[in-house]
This record gives structure tokens, sequence and C-alpha cells, in this order.
């Protein structure tokens, strides 16, 4: 099983269950099911008493969701490769123009060590590590930067300061 880390860098536990769309929704276990999916079984799945994620593909337009996704306490989103950043997009449109304030897990082949301070800085929360990735060397990524040199959507343990703010005499650390 895979392992979650959150942003001040502490495990949450295994991922969550993800349902294909076709699939019969599991009994007494949270799970995330895909945007289509939500879309097209939202009130099954918000009568669940456990906890639904919705897991968006890096295609969609955040800025066009319906407050019902919104209102999701955690968003998963997909990082399938280096070659592709529309993720970063995604999750600081979610925290800066939506005042998304849930949890931004980030999923998929991309979330590696060197990539963790920059979705830190694009708003994302979590991570959902591969059976492959070690918890530690992820722990140890989100406290490398203290110090950047323009604003982000920062959420968690990594509150790094920016030059301006030095200057200003207004850090965060």
């Amino acid at each position: 099983m895979s392992m979650t880390i959150d942003a001040y860098g502490n495990a949450l536990g295994t991922a969550l269950t993800c349902v294909d769309d076709d699939a019969p929704l599991p009994n007494d276990s949270d799970i995330c099911v895909s945007l289509a999916r939500w879309e097209k079984d939202e009130a099954t799945l918000q009568s669940r008493a456990e906890q639904v994620a919705v897991k968006l593909p890096n295609t969609v337009d955040v800025l066009g969701l319906q407050a019902d996704v919104l209102s999701r306490p955690l968003l998963l989103l997909d990082f399938p490769s280096f070659a592709d950043g529309r993720a970063y997009s995604q999750a600081r449109l979610l925290r800066d123009a939506r005042g998304y304030q849930g949890d931004i897990r980030a999923t998929g082949e991309a979330v590696v060590r060197d990539q963790i301070a920059g979705m830190l800085r694009s708003g994302i929360s979590s991570f959902e590590l591969r059976q492959d990735q070690s918890a530690e060397v992820v722990i140890t990524a989100i406290k490398d930067f203290s110090l950047a040199y323009q604003g982000g959507a920062n959420v968690g343990g990594a509150k790094t300061s920016t030059i301006r703010q030095i200057r200003l005499g207004s850090a965060t650390n």
C-alpha cells in the first residue's frame, strides 16, 4: 500500500481506495472517485458516511468546477509525468481564484522529492507516495527551502518567507 504525507511532514497513513467509474462502491471505507463518477452519482456519494474525495484529471478547468465539488474536504490532482505541469496551475487556481481551503493531494508518477517544494508553493497540502518511495525523503524535502523570490500559495509546515517580506520585516519565519 502507498502512504500519504501532509505538508507538515506527518504520515497520514495509507492512501484512499480509488474506485473505478463502473465498480461498485465499497462499504465502510474512505474512497476517491473520478470527477465523472462524482457528477454521475453525486447524490449517492454525498449520502455516504465515509469520506469521498474527488480525483480531478489534469485537463479539467478548475475555474468551472461546481460548488458541490469544491465542498469536498479533499481533492486529488494528477501529476502523471515530469513533462506535464498542469496540476501545478490547478492547485494554484483552486487556492487563489476559487478560495479552496480543503486538502489538495498530489498523486502520480511526478510526485518526487525534486518537485515537493514547487508543489507546496502551488498550494498542494498532501502527497500520495508510490510504493517505491521513501516517506523520509519526502519529509526532508518539505523542509528544504525557507526562502523564495516570489509569493506562493503555501500551506502546512513549509512557511516560506519571500525576500520582499524579509526586507519589509514581515517574514513568516
